[in-house]
């Protein structure tokens, strides 16, 4: 687990940075599939749960307070929640459900690699990938 107290910015640099990669990686399998929420949306996604995480333990408000990093997670869910749900309800009907799933994914890659566990985050971003392209391929084969 990373520290809760504040690190080197070179290493909350590397940790967005991550994070983005990470985002753009999902966001690449749905622009390929030409979806609403596709790669700039999951980049911006990832990168900003990254740093409401870094924000948080660079402030120092999660060595001082045990409840200020679940309190941020908890904003960054609601949040990516509201994203989602603008990526479902288009034209009067729901659609995009794996979209807005791709997106909270997405967020949840984010934290991780804003936490410096990007080891979580790359293990997530091959999951999803696995899910979104060969169940898709097994799918449509069925």
């Amino acid at each position: 687990m990373t520290s809760l107290s504040p690190i080197a910015w070179s290493e909350v640099a590397v940790h967005l940075c991550i994070a983005v990669i990470l985002g753009a990686l999902i966001g690449l399998d749905r622009e390929y599939s030409h979806k609403a929420a596709g790669l700039r949306t999951n980049m911006l996604v990832s990168l900003g749960s990254a740093l409401f995480m870094a924000a948080t333990i660079q402030s120092g408000m999660a060595a001082a307070e045990g409840t200020a990093l679940p309190r941020s997670l908890q904003g960054v869910i609601t949040g990516v929640g509201f994203v989602g749900a603008g990526a479902i309800l288009r034209q009067d009907r729901v659609r995009g459900l794996t979209s807005a799933t791709a997106v909270w994914v997405s967020a949840g890659v984010g934290v991780a690699a804003g936490l410096g566990l990007w080891q979580l985050g790359l293990l997530g971003t091959g999951l999803a990938l696995i899910i979104l392209r060969l169940v898709k391929f097994a799918e449509n084969r069925l």
